[in-house]
């Protein structure tokens, strides 16, 4: 969206849950529901973080609405001063739900971006009901992948006001460093066989499916070596179970956890490596894949959401069947002892850059104010 704003104005409004007893579970979980400035400037453009009341493990069907109640204030500023045409939302629930809501409430048109989430939430009736009342609403719906169309299509929603517009590469970030060099700065020896994984610290991201599966490819490649990149999220932090897992299994000299790193750091780690590698259990269409093509990384992954149509090719690496340990080693067995065509694997990323994909995107917008 930053590059939306680049063609026109842009005001973020990116809602926090709250409720008034949530210090006490942070005391327990301390990075339980982080709570950010109520405002931010970021690279010129207005992010604001309204609260809205959401009761952990009850009620979360209301998010939606209290999330719309929550926003209401800002909203009224803005329209009042700004004057906004245009809701442009993320996710179908809560965010979605609340953007239709808020979009009756202005009189203004609102579209809805399906990235992933709706697959689980769709399992339960009430969340399946309102993301399905979002849609409807919605003067239009981008998917961000045709599988995940085809998911929601399946629970009922209109697929003739669904475009598949998938995510894109800034490639002014993600570009590969010369692999020596990139080793050598983060202490990597040069004849490694290099593994990467990059995402979130949670249980979907499947970490823990890769480091199951290492001490037999240890046994065929010594040389091995894993890179952890993430850290916590609003979903939660396994990276003590991981290292448990690591102690468990007896491969700690074989494995780094680098934490998060800025978006602008990533390219480094992911040119010192050789395969990247993610055994997720959900996306809608995981970006991270274009990134580490970019670097020049072939990638192997699960068979889940719109993976198979960013890997879309044998050229750009191999897709296993979710949850199958074997198939998971024997693609990195192959991966590791296949030559791979980088520039090729480079130049598809390229081809997916956020340009292209943002000129779709305001041409819809277009359409849709009317100027």
């Amino acid at each position: 969206m930053s590059k939306v704003a680049r063609h026109c104005p842009l005001v973020v409004i990116s809602p926090v849950p709250w409720f008034p007893l949530q210090s006490l579970i942070q005391w327990f979980k301390p990075d339980y529901r982080l709570q950010p400035d109520n405002y931010e400037d970021q690279d010129g453009i207005s992010v604001y973080f309204p609260r809205f009341l959401s009761i952990p493990g009850v009620g979360r069907s209301w998010d939606g609405f209290f999330m719309a109640l929550g926003s209401l204030a800002i909203c009224y500023r803005l329209k009042k001063h700004f004057v906004f045409h245009l809701i442009d939302s993320h996710f179908a629930y809560p965010d979605g739900y609340a953007a239709t809501l808020l979009g009756k409430w202005f009189k203004v048109p609102v579209t809805i971006t399906l990235r992933g989430t709706e697959v689980p939430l769709s399992n339960i009736p009430s969340r399946r009901q309102r993301i399905l009342k979002a849609l409807n609403d919605a003067a239009q719906v981008f998917s961000v992948s045709d599988s995940l169309k085809r998911h929601v299509v399946n629970l009922g929603a209109d697929a003739e006001k669904i475009r598949v517009v998938g995510n894109g590469i800034d490639t002014a970030k993600f570009f590969p460093m010369d692999k020596k060099q990139a080793r050598k700065h983060w202490q990597i020896p040069e004849d490694a066989q290099v593994l990467i994984s990059v995402g979130g610290l949670v249980d979907r991201k499947g970490f823990h499916r890769v480091l199951e599966i290492l001490p037999a490819l240890i046994e065929k490649y010594p040389r091995l070596l894993y890179l952890i990149v993430g850290g916590a999220s609003p979903e939660g932090n396994i990276l003590r179970r991981l290292e448990q897992q690591v102690e468990t299994l007896n491969i700690g000299q074989h494995i780094r956890f680098l934490g998060a790193l800025p978006t602008e750091q990533l390219h480094g780690p992911l040119s010192a490596a050789d395969l990247f590698v993610l055994a997720t259990a959900n996306e809608g269409w995981a970006n991270v894949f274009l990134e580490a093509m970019a670097c020049g990384l072939p990638v192997i992954s699960t068979d889940v959401g719109g993976n198979r149509e960013v890997v879309a090719d044998e050229m750009l690496g191999s897709i296993v069947p979710f949850g199958n340990a074997d198939a998971l080693l024997l693609a990195l067995e192959n991966a590791l002892q296949r030559q791979w065509d980088q520039q090729a694997i480079i130049n598809y990323a390229a081809d997916n850059s956020w340009d292209k994909r943002v000129d779709i995107l305001l041409a819809e917008f277009k359409k849709l104010v009317g100027s």
